[in-house]
């Protein structure tokens, strides 16, 4: 007998309601395929209430004026935030079929973005200018926008929403957030620990529903004033479109093509270990997936041969048992998407070493670790974003070769090297194209740190102190003193 469905509803002007016509629609567990919730699907109007809500709690609220006032609500909801992230976790794996363990991770570091940002509310500084004309006294304020629309992905939706929506929060701004329609029900949890948190109502809007409505009225209404999106390059494309008719500005966070750079000289465990969690950690569907291994050649065959072996041992299943290592897709779109990938490779004369093929022992929408050895770096698999575990690794012999093969590609999103000489370490990171570069570790992130890319991997940055830069404006004030 099939559980009772969870319900959501939208969340505007500090209240919980029903869409127009009480139109809903379903949340699917990836990985049983039944549906187990139920949520508002908003309307254009809908939308529009949202737009107006926050817009007049940016202009007649206490909001924008009180930075500590915002602070303290932002600590608060840190503290509720980590208070139920074991349950947050739970909500976010049944959504888009991320480990459980993993969905709690990322809950538990949300409070830190929380705190990083509402501790710097009342720090946000203008300069004074000296001019030409020694009678003017210039300064500038940095001033918030007002509504910011952000628009998360399925894959890591409170994260994104954390990186952006702190910094625009703590700023002053006010929120209209969307997410996606693939995992919109973790956002939906956290309306409710927003709702205790003492922000005035309006400051902060959850709209549920499809990208086509929604996602569209938000970027093409004049009574936004920024813009931050998450997504794929080619949803970019049209939110930028929408965007620019009503002069919208925007930042956005799109694909990846990450290059994982192992030298000889590496600490070669640490590095494998790290190249490993790089492709494999989500099952792959993460903008910042190392999906490139760029391997010296006096070392290649041991690192190929390690990371096969590393991908035969892992178990596929249920992401609620902590035995599991890779969970299912979140959509099922995706997995006929990575399957098609595979076979481009195999017949563009890349040699697979592990996976390649759909369980068939598992139901659902799972695809194994798959590593491609001897890829060259023009193959397709090295060139477009897959969004599922899937490695290609590719040789290089020197420094500058193995600069050239990173930056071949339309991506700038992230890069990994691994060495121990301090001096390539500088070198290489300096050059390489990326908006975030690890060294001798991979995929880690903290609120501090400011997150973006460049290319088609979008522009601006969210999270870390340049991320208040993005959710404000500057206004510059001139004094004639001699009068």
């Amino acid at each position: 007998m099939a559980s009772a469905l969870h319900h959501y509803k939208l969340y505007i002007n500090g209240e919980f309601r029903d869409a127009e016509g009480g139109r809903t629609f379903r949340s699917a567990n990836p990985y049983t395929g039944e549906d187990w919730a139920e949520l508002a699907e908003a309307q254009t109007s809908d939308v529009e209430a949202a737009i107006d809500a926050a817009r007049d709690a940016f202009e007649n609220s206490w909001w924008r004026h009180d930075p500590k006032g915002r602070a303290k609500c932002m600590l608060k909801l840190a503290d509720l935030v980590e208070q139920n992230r074991d349950h947050i976790g739970v909500i976010g794996s049944r959504d888009n079929g991320k480990l459980v363990r993993e969905m709690t991770a990322m809950a538990n570091i949300l409070p830190g973005f929380f705190r990083y940002f509402g501790e710097i509310a009342d720090h946000i500084f203008g300069k004074v200018i000296r001019a030409t004309d020694p009678a003017v006294f210039g300064y500038t304020l940095r001033e918030p926008y007002g509504v910011v629309a952000l628009q998360t992905p399925w894959n890591s939706p409170l994260v994104i929403f954390a990186q952006g929506g702190a910094p625009a929060l703590a700023a002053g701004n006010t929120i209209v957030l969307k997410p996606s329609e693939f995992a919109s029900c973790e956002t939906a949890e956290l309306a409710k620990l927003i709702d205790q948190c003492g922000f005035p109502p309006g400051v902060i809007n959850i709209v549920t529903g499809m990208g086509p409505v929604v996602g569209a009225a938000l970027c093409s209404s004049r009574k936004v004033d920024k813009i931050a999106f998450t997504g794929s390059p080619e949803a970019g494309r049209m939110v930028g479109e929408q965007a620019a008719r009503a002069l919208t500005p925007t930042v956005m966070e799109l694909g990846g093509k990450s290059a994982n750079m192992i030298f000889a000289d590496a600490n070669l465990e640490e590095a494998i270990k790290g190249v490993f969690g790089g492709f494999t950690a989500s099952a792959g569907q993460s903008c910042v997936c190392g999906s490139r291994a760029l391997v010296h050649a006096d070392v290649y065959d041991t690192v190929v041969a390690r990371l096969a072996e590393m991908a035969g041992k892992l178990k596929l299943g249920d992401p609620s048992d902590p035995a599991t290592d890779v969970g299912p897709f979140a959509v099922a779109a995706q997995l006929d998407k990575v399957s098609n990938f595979v076979e481009v490779a195999k017949k563009e004369g890349a040699r697979l070493v592990a996976g390649g093929e759909k369980p068939a022992d598992l139901k659902g929408w799972f695809y194994p670790p798959t590593i491609f050895a001897d890829v060259d770096e023009n193959m397709t698999i090295a060139q477009e974003e897959v969004f599922g575990p899937v490695l290609s690794v590719i040789k290089f012999h020197d420094e500058e070769e193995a600069i050239r093969i990173a930056n071949n590609s339309v991506y700038a999103l992230g890069a990994g090297i691994w060495t121990s000489d301090l001096g390539r370490a500088h070198r290489v990171a300096a050059r390489v194209r990326a908006g975030t570069v690890w060294v001798n570790q991979y995929r880690r992130g903290d609120a501090a740190f400011p997150f973006g890319g460049y290319g088609d991997s979008g522009f601006g940055r969210q999270s870390g102190q340049d991320s208040i830069y993005e959710f404000t404006t500057i206004k510059c004030v001139q004094i004639n003193t001699a009068i």
